[in-house]
Formats: C-alpha cells, structure tokens, sequence
C-alpha cells in the first residue's frame, strides 16, 4: 500500500509540473492577460497564483514520496 502512495505523489508531482508550465504559458499569450498599457490583468494574476500553488503542492507531494522511500514507510 504504500508503495502505490509513493508511486501516487510521484505521479502528482510530474503531471503538475508538466501540465502546469504550458498552461501558463498559453496563459500569458491570451489577450486578456494585459491591458492596454501592457500591465498585468487580474485574469493573468489570478491564474499565476494558482499555478503557483499547484506547483508548490507538487513539490511538496515529490518531497513526501522521496521522505517516504528513504524511511521505507
């Protein structure tokens, strides 16, 4: 069992850190992300932040997965 959890993080951590890099980037090109003056709307900030989070929670699930191979959980 918790070999399949470890395995679970893992595959978290990728597929965010795949997943979300190129979402951002289709993001940043999307018309609503600047205004007319070029600055940053609330629909980039908003989606950066999110973003942000995923792929902080993805390091987190890589950190408890490789805590949990060296322990032999």
């Amino acid at each position: 069992m918790a070999s399949l959890l470890i395995v679970l993080l893992l595959a978290n951590a990728v597929f965010n850190v795949v997943v979300w890099p190129t979402f951002l980037r289709r993001v940043a090109k999307d018309p609503r992300a600047r205004d007319a003056a070029g600055k940053p709307t609330k629909f980039l900030i908003v989606h950066a932040v999110l973003i942000g989070i995923a792929l902080l929670l993805a390091a987190a699930s890589a950190v408890a997965a490789v805590v949990a191979l060296v322990v032999g959980v």
